[in-house]
C-alpha cells in the first residue's frame, strides 16, 4: 500500500514539472539557443515555428491538468477514508 502511494506521488510531481517545463520551454531563449545547433535548416523552421511551439506547450498544460485531477483524486479518497474511520 505504501509503494502505491509513493508512485502516486511520484507520478503527480513528475506531471507538475514536466508539464510546467514543457508549458514554458519552447517560449524561452533557451529553445532557440539549442536549435540553432541542429544542422538542418528545415527543422529548426519547425521547431521555432508559433504553431509548434504552442502544441508543445498545450503538452504541458494537459500534463499540469493530469497531474492536479490526480491530485485532487487522491486528496479526495484520502479525506473519505478518514472521514469513515
Amino acid at each position: 500500500m505504501r509503494v502505491d502511494k509513493l508512485l502516486r506521488g511520484l507520478f503527480i510531481f513528475y506531471c507538475a514539472e514536466a508539464g510546467a517545463f514543457l508549458l514554458m520551454a519552447p517560449w524561452s531563449s533557451l529553445w532557440d539557443q539549442t536549435l540553432f545547433q541542429v544542422p538542418l535548416p528545415l527543422v529548426q523552421g519547425v521547431y521555432l515555428h508559433p504553431l509548434f511551439r504552442g502544441a508543445i506547450s498545450g503538452l504541458g498544460a494537459v500534463h499540469i491538468l493530469w497531474g492536479a485531477h490526480d491530485l485532487e483524486d487522491w486528496l479526495s479518497k484520502r479525506h473519505a477514508r478518514s472521514r469513515s474511520e
